[in-house]
């Protein structure tokens, strides 16, 4: 019991459970967000634009293929920026480079929210894939776990993984890990529940919720820190 404890109180910030489960609710939400509002798709991962780059190009629509590589490059782009911010964070000692990126996400979907639904649903598909970006690459772990907020292959077949291994050996760990990776689907799925409930009343101010669960992580991860010290 209090080798867990000594675990738990030494286990960075932004690897807390609690992180991982809001940060997975706004990632279940920004993908129905964007399939609901912005031309039914979702801009979370990029396997699916990839595929109609290479679509597009066989059937010489280069215009589309273009198109399609927009989302592409600002995912890029957003993985660049978290890689910067991490390498060149000089700030206060008491902020870490994961709470500049939740700063930035706040603001960027704040931006979204005011910006009118006759704006071309690619703008604000590329943004989304921005903030994406931004979220899986800055947080990549969770009880010291490897997993993703903004989509869920992986931690799919993580829990999978875990779950026969328990059934193999028996050892209650991996059901614990297994269990661990079906909370976070869990929690993605219902940010998608939220978004499909919320958008019909608030259309596209309905991803504020992104903006104070965002908040709500920033306040967890500010505490955290400061009772490490």
């Amino acid at each position: 019991m209090l080798k867990r404890k000594e675990l738990s109180e030494n286990m960075p910030a932004d690897e807390a459970i609690e992180i991982g489960i809001l940060l997975a609710l706004v990632g279940g939400f920004l993908d129905a967000y964007t399939y609901i509002l912005h031309g039914g798709v979702f801009a979370n991962a990029q396997t699916g634009n990839l595929v109609l780059v290479a679509m597009n190009i066989a059937e010489k629509n280069f215009f589309k293929s273009l198109y399609c590589l927009f989302p592409i490059l600002a995912f890029f782009s957003g993985i660049l920026i978290t890689e910067y911010i991490k390498n060149h964070s000089t700030l206060y000692e008491e902020i870490e480079w994961t709470h500049i990126v939740i700063i930035i996400e706040i603001i960027t979907l704040s931006i979204v929210a005011f910006l009118p639904l006759i704006l071309p649903n690619g703008l604000i598909n590329i943004i989304i894939s921005f903030v994406c970006s931004l979220q899986v690459n800055s947080f990549r772990k969770t009880q010291g776990m490897p997993y993703a907020t903004t989509m869920c292959t992986g931690n799919l077949r993580s829990a999978g993984e875990h779950f026969h291994s328990y059934i193999h050996t028996k050892d209650k760990e991996f059901i614990k890990k297994s269990i661990l990776y079906f909370i976070i689907i869990i929690s993605f799925c219902l940010g998608a529940v939220l978004s499909t409930i919320l958008i019909p009343v608030f259309k596209e101010k309905s991803i504020f919720s992104c903006c104070i669960i965002l908040l709500i992580v920033l306040i967890i991860m500010l505490t955290r820190k400061t009772s490490q010290q």
